[in-house]
């Protein structure tokens, strides 16, 4: 009794066990899933130090770095598409038209709201790359000098300075015979008699032509002079000192009515835009820190270790970070909405932050802090 309960459940295992004989050998391999360890993945990059950096053909920075080391616990090789600028960037992993986006990207809600964002791999916030002294630049100091009336005046000045050239050119062919006969040697040598005295308070050598009386109308032209030259130089440096003080970029709070250069796309000109400042666009680093430097704008606002990245390795530049740490935020890697690689990046980044790999990489660039 008990051998026939038994035997038709013994018949079927037998049955299964010829069935699974019958599949082929590479059948049975497709059934069990392997991991794809051939795929490149398109990668979209922007330039910006210490983050992404450029050297030939050849990217590297602390975000290649942390990729390619994620990326090859997951099997995926790169293949590197540059951007001129984050908003850029941006827009390439929305389309789909990159697999990830690796640069300091700041994470935002809008952006959230368009493409992935992966578990954050590093803290940073705002601060502003101004001039070391602070100065004004000439164009600060032309500004200066008409807003307070002094270019009007300067003006009328030259005017009086051309006409006392024609009044002592005419004078001296009159009175003085070795004068130069030619109108263009006598103009020449009375402009430099007028602007002798304008410039130095001194005349040079002259005949004097009229005794006592000449001598006196010689010392009352000096006392001219010298109060012209001491009018300007009083004007110029009361400008300077003005502008110098008020030029004086501590913190965000200065930045209203400044000229302020961003990056456009990103989290800087979102914060200018919403602050009301004048802003300027520059697709990188170098060309805001010349536009600063020439005086063509009077702040750069950036990412803090960006800006300080950069002043560390161009102490030569008379430019300085000034101001604490302003809109704090966070950066991550993105990627189209969606994609499959999404939580296994993260998982890579979280467990390369646990393992201490994450601030052996930041050490790299920023030292042990």
């Amino acid at each position: 009794m008990t051998y026939r309960l038994f035997l038709p459940a013994f018949r079927f295992l037998v049955l299964l066990v010829a069935l699974l004989d019958c599949v082929p050998a590479s059948a049975q391999q497709a059934m069990i899933p392997e991991p794809d360890n051939d795929r490149v993945a398109t990668v979209g990059v922007y330039v910006h130090p210490p983050f992404v950096t450029k050297s030939g053909d050849s990217y590297g920075g602390m975000a290649i770095d942390l990729w390619e080391l994620a990326a090859g616990q997951i099997g995926i090789a790169s293949r590197y598409i540059e951007y001129e600028n984050t908003g850029e960037l941006v827009e390439a992993t929305a389309s789909g038209a990159v697999d990830i986006a690796v640069t300091n990207m700041t994470v935002t809600r809008e952006r959230a709201e368009r493409i992935d964002l992966t578990h954050p791999w590093f803290d940073a916030g705002q601060r502003i790359l101004v001039r070391q002294d602070g100065g004004a630049g000439a164009g600060d100091l032309l500004r200066g000098l008409n807003e307070s009336g002094h270019l009007q005046t300067y003006a009328g000045i030259a005017l009086v300075i051309v006409l006392a050239t024609v009044l002592v050119t005419l004078f001296d062919r009159k009175f003085d015979h070795d004068f130069p006969k030619r109108w263009r040697d006598g103009i020449a040598e009375s402009f430099y008699t007028v602007m002798s005295v304008a410039t130095s308070g001194k005349a040079p050598a002259r005949k004097n032509l009229f005794g006592w009386i000449g001598r006196i109308w010689q010392g009352l032209w000096l006392v001219c002079g010298i109060a012209v030259l001491a009018y300007v130089t009083s004007s110029v440096t009361s400008v300077m000192t003005a502008l110098s003080l008020t030029n004086q970029i501590n913190s965000v709070a200065d930045l209203p009515g400044r000229i302020v250069g961003v990056q456009p796309g990103s989290v800087s000109e979102d914060y200018a835009r919403q602050a009301g400042l004048n802003t300027r666009p520059f697709q990188h680093i170098d060309e805001a820190a010349d536009a600063l430097a020439d005086g063509a704008v009077d702040a750069v606002l950036g990412d803090a270790p960006v800006l300080e990245y950069y002043t560390h390795k161009n102490p030569g530049r008379g430019l300085t970070v000034v101001g604490p740490i302003f809109a704090p935020d966070k950066y991550a890697f993105g990627l189209p909405q969606g994609s499959e690689l999404t939580r296994p990046l993260s998982v890579e980044i979280i467990g390369l932050h646990e393992s201490g790999r994450l601030a052996e990489i930041r050490a790299r660039y920023f030292g042990n802090e």
